[in-house]
């Protein structure tokens, strides 16, 4: 007996309905719909998409609604994925279908329209003139021409009603195909009667007839400079056809000469060595590969795969954002060339979808890739590797607030397969647990072409002021960029900011320009000549004179990097400048390109923000400056300081790679921070074991666990009612251990018109703590569509704003 129950998940992301639904599978679907497919299925009045998660032969549940459609010919998610969906849910207390949409690519997600359907005439005279023959009209159509008020009165006479589509977003892409079908004979007939005007069909006559195989239109029409008009007149007369073949979107096309392996020095082979024996023994390790940048992790990573697909199986690679991926990707390609998928967010929507897809078709071996590409459809997998693993973006701020080590750790049990941390910096949490023995230990302390790690100089911009420097640049930063300049070298400068300056403030009464919808002052940007908020991307047009008392001594204060790029023109005019931050890399393509023409020598010097402090590796850069340390140290988060020494670390790591001597000037108004010292000295042991102990004298991780709450409502006073009666249950119901902060505001307390107010707990061990919380979340469900209330739960905070 067939399965004819279908347990589906609904695409409808709320409270109410984050369970699984009985559906009836019609006789016609019957041996079509598989677990693991998307299907469109009737939901209240509409039709929505929904997964099919599992399946049965009968149901408790009377009356079943049967399945509509099915939207796949193979299911898009593995056996593996649904389980890993479900557990997900549960441990990021987030909702069934937000964890499966997250393992899936956006061209895979529906979208939906809704279209008023006629039935009958229409008694509403202006209605039926809009129907104008047709049986239905969009929504969008309907909503400017005539009142919801009057197509309700003709729902009620039962003359139309509103009817739902699924579309998604998944195209293959095709190109038109040039077939010569014609006879020699019938091309001179063809000939024959041919005006002698007619000199372009004459050419491509002469074409076709010596075409030896199936040419793309576009091909036909650049080698013969013509139009498809002209071609349309060779269709016609049979001798040539036009069809469309599917092709993949290669968004890595161009000739890439192919690597071979390296030899490794002792502490690679080590590494190496005790990757390949946990991958032998299909054991889930997990390894912490402790290397100083420039020791050789990225040669380890590629034999490790290599032995990997040897045996069949295959790899993910993980790196934390898009601007690390033009280097990897060229790395794994040149490696492992067709073998190689590429997932990441700087593709177009059809180009990741054609890239999961070879996935899915087990025509590729390795996927590259950000964050999400943790979730690739791969099933032998043989080796998972997270490349720079203290990155706090390898961390979902959004449902499902996933962390990709943690979802790694849970995929390698199911395929015993070893997961490799690799960085320079490891969090204290991840350090913490390779010297328990959670984790394996691999040391890498030294660089692999032997080269000291470049001397750094810390700066005291204190007392630069004192000095007279009013500048932006050290007197000896400045000396150190001029000498570069004379030798040809090159120099990468780091400000964690971007935008002209950081606020606009009045210099008679004081008053800072904020943001309408958020408690943040608005940021200055020279080229458009506007102030932005870069958490709503609210914009307005840059006062001339104070909005608050009218006076003309409106100021800049603060810098960002479009400041800095204009003083370095300033003060080295002879010196090419690129800029690298979100503002000049939005396009597409844009990081790849300003990252090429900075290794092919087009500039000299470098600026920008946290997406070049890693993974960037060009011969001829011999100074690095830091023009504010102090940007990450002041920030309200208790792992401020271990941020600050990860980025001066790895940007420090960006100088003297090869054969030339590198050199750092960290400039900073905070220069006895310990953090800065013992990133000076390159020592993480002794930064870990100043940390931990503060970190165990205010009971932080990785002594404590953390969970913070944050509840949000367009009225201040709801959401610090709300987050107070919150604090007062946890108090209640979890044990006397549990440290419970709060209620208090949010570092920034309003973001796009909704206050916010939080409370946190610490915790070594509250095993009732996802039920408590789950029945604080059960006990608000109403008010969550009623009055907009949102409480969002993060399981591990990696940002406390």
């Amino acid at each position: 007996m067939t399965d004819k129950i279908a347990h589906v998940v609904v695409d409808v992301p709320s409270v109410n309905t984050d369970r699984f639904y009985d559906y009836l599978i019609p006789e016609s679907l019957q041996g079509a719909i598989h677990v693991g497919m998307r299907v469109t299925v009737p939901f209240g009045n509409r039709t929505i998409m929904g997964y099919v998660l599992s399946t049965a032969k009968e149901s408790k549940v009377k009356g079943l609604k049967p399945i509509q459609s099915c939207l796949d010919v193979q299911p898009v998610l593995t056996e593996e994925l649904i389980s890993l969906g479900k557990w997900l849910a549960q441990e990021t207390m987030s909702f069934f279908i937000s964890s499966f949409q997250a393992m899936l690519p956006q061209a895979l997600k529906a979208s939906y329209k809704k279209s008023l359907h006629r039935v009958d005439t229409p008694s509403n005279p202006t209605l039926n003139a809009l129907f104008d023959g047709r049986d239905n009209i969009d929504f969008d159509e309907l909503e400017t021409l005539i009142p919801l008020k009057i197509i309700n009165e003709e729902i009620k006479r039962e003359t139309v009603t509103w009817e739902y589509h699924v579309t998604t977003k998944e195209s293959n892409k095709t190109v038109t195909m040039v077939k010569v079908v014609g006879e020699l004979e019938a091309f001179d007939r063809y000939l024959a009667h041919l005006s002698k005007q007619a000199k372009k069909q004459y050419q491509l006559t002469e074409y076709f007839s010596t075409m030896d195989q199936d040419q793309p239109l576009k091909t036909v029409l650049e080698r013969n400079k013509t139009t498809r008009q002209t071609i349309k007149k060779f269709v016609e007369a049979g001798l040539i056809t036009l069809y469309q073949q599917q092709v993949d979107r290669n968004p890595y096309a161009g000739d890439m000469t192919k690597t071979r392996p390296l030899p490794l020095q002792s502490q690679q082979s080590e590494a190496l060595d005790k990757i390949v024996d946990s991958m032998k023994k299909k054991r889930p390790d997990t390894y912490l590969l402790h290397g100083v940048t420039g020791s050789g992790k990225t040669e380890v990573y590629l034999q490790a795969i290599d032995w990997a697909i040897k045996q069949g199986r295959e790899a993910i690679v993980l790196v934390p954002e898009i601007s690390l991926t033009p280097m990897m990707v060229e790395r794994f390609k040149r490696r492992f060339g067709d073998e190689v998928a590429v997932l990441h967010s700087a593709l177009s929507i059809g180009e990741r979808f054609d890239e999961w897809r070879k996935i899915q078709k087990k025509t590729v071996k390795v996927a590259v890739g950000a964050r999400s590409a943790i979730f690739a459809p791969f099933e032998n997998l043989g080796i998972m590797i997270i490349d720079e693993e203290h990155e706090s973006t390898y961390k979902q701020e959004d449902h499902p607030r996933y962390h990709v080590r943690d979802v790694a750790i849970k995929r390698a049990e199911y395929h015993q397969c070893p997961v490799v941390l690799g960085t320079a910096t490891p969090t204290l949490e991840t350090f913490a647990r390779a010297k328990k023995g959670v984790y394996q230990l691999i040391d890498m302390p030294e660089r692999i072409n032997h080269t000291a790690m470049p001397h750094v100089t810390i700066e005291d911009m204190r007392e630069e002021l004192h000095q007279g420097n009013r500048t932006m640049f050290s007197r000896r930063l400045k000396l150190a960029i001029e000498k570069r300049l004379q030798n040809n070298e090159q120099v990468v400068l780091f400000l964690n900011r971007r935008g002209y300056s950081t606020f606009v403030m009045c210099r008679d009464c004081g008053h800072v320009v904020e943001c309408p919808s958020c408690d943040i002052s608005l940021t200055y940007h020279q080229r458009e000549h506007r102030l932005k908020c870069h958490y709503c991307n609210y914009s307005e047009p840059m006062p001339n004179v104070c909005p608050h008392c009218q006076s003309d001594t409106i100021r800049f204060f603060g810098t960002g990097t479009e400041k800095v790029e204009e003083a370095l023109n300033e003060t080295f005019p002879e010196a090419r400048v690129i800029r690298m931050d979100v503002d000049t890399t939005r396009k597409k393509g844009a990081h790849e390109r300003l990252l090429k023409q900075f290794g092919q020598k087009q500039a000299d010097i470098l600026l920008g923000t946290q997406m070049i402090a890693k993974g960037l590796d060009f011969p001829d850069v011999t100074l690095v400056g830091v023009l504010t340390a102090d940007g990450l140290l002041n920030l309200p988060d208790f792992r401020a300081a271990e941020k600050t020494f990860q980025l001066l670390t790895q940007v420090s790591g960006r100088a003297g790679r090869h054969e030339l001597t590198g050199e750092v000037i960290v400039q900073t108004y905070t220069p006895e921070h310990y953090s800065v010292l013992f990133a000076k000295a390159y020592d993480y042991h002794g930064f870990f074991k100043q940390e931990m102990a503060l970190r165990k004298a205010y009971q932080y991780p990785p002594y404590y666990f953390l969970t913070l709450i944050t509840v949000t409502h367009e009225q201040r006073l709801r959401a610090e009612e709300v987050t107070r009666v919150i604090q007062k249950l946890l108090v209640k119901h979890l044990s006397e251990e549990a440290i419970i902060l709060g209620p208090s505001p949010s570092p920034i307390e309003r973001i796009k018109g909704r206050y916010r107010f939080q409370c946190m707990v610490k915790y070594k061990n509250e095993p009732d703590l996802h039920h408590v919380l789950k029945k604080i979340l059960d006990h608000y469900q109403k008010d969550y569509q009623k009055e907009k209330l949102m409480i969002h739960i993060d399981l591990n905070p990696q940002q406390l704003m």
